[in-house]
């Protein structure tokens, strides 16, 4: 599973998050695919008014099952938070930037993830929905002890037994999830000096038939 950052700002792709739903569990007819830990990846990338930072992480297990007409029934899968990985920064800047994120640095832990604390997100499936000609996957996303109920658009096709899922690009407000660091809607006095709440996502599923 992929989960694309995109540089983004507040339009008419930003998804609000709601509360929790309830995980929706699967028929006994359902196909199982399990993710590809070795392809599988989130991808993200977050903006500032003086540049862009990009990188990935790795998810540890997921799964995913396919009902009547190959649609989604139910799924869950996990991040490793610990993996976030920077890519467009080399040597210290990105040592120093990746300890930053996981929060690992000698300070700032909680200013991001704070991996130490909070090792893993999950995301679980709590429904699909088709409305416009678009199939809309629903989901809780835990970051951090908070969950979140999203919702994006994606396309799932198979070829043989593997499984591919590909979304289209989305955005999210970090700040729903407690990731306050220099937020200008939480904080007044940044001037400048602030990260954007919105950060894009696209979603990119590789699975196999169990």
């Amino acid at each position: 599973m992929t989960f694309v950052f995109l540089t983004s700002c507040k339009n008419e792709n930003t998804v609000k998050g709601t509360d929790a739903q309830e995980v929706v569990e699967h028929s006994e007819e359902a196909v199982t695919y399990a993710i590809n830990a070795e392809t599988t990846k989130i991808e993200w990338e977050a903006s500032k008014p003086t540049g862009t930072h990009t990188g990935y992480l790795k998810l540890t297990e997921g799964r995913m099952n396919l009902g009547a007409d190959n649609m989604i029934e139910s799924g869950d899968f996990i991040l490793d938070l610990t993996s976030i990985t920077v890519t467009e920064l080399e040597g210290q800047y990105k040592e120093n930037l990746e300890a930053h994120l996981k929060g690992t640095a000698e300070e700032g832990a909680e200013d991001f993830f704070n991996t130490t604390k909070y090792p893993r997100g999950n995301f679980s499936v709590t429904g699909v929905r088709v409305a416009d000609g678009k199939t809309y996957l629903q989901g809780n996303l835990t970051l951090k002890e908070t969950t979140k109920n999203i919702e994006f658009p994606v396309n799932v096709s198979l070829e043989g037994d593997k499984l591919i899922l590909q979304s289209e690009k989305f955005n999210i407000d970090r700040t729903q999830w407690g990731i306050n660091y220099q937020s200008k809607s939480i904080f007044t006095n940044l001037g400048d000096k602030f990260i954007n709440d919105e950060i894009g996502l696209q979603v990119s599923v590789e699975a196999n038939k169990v």
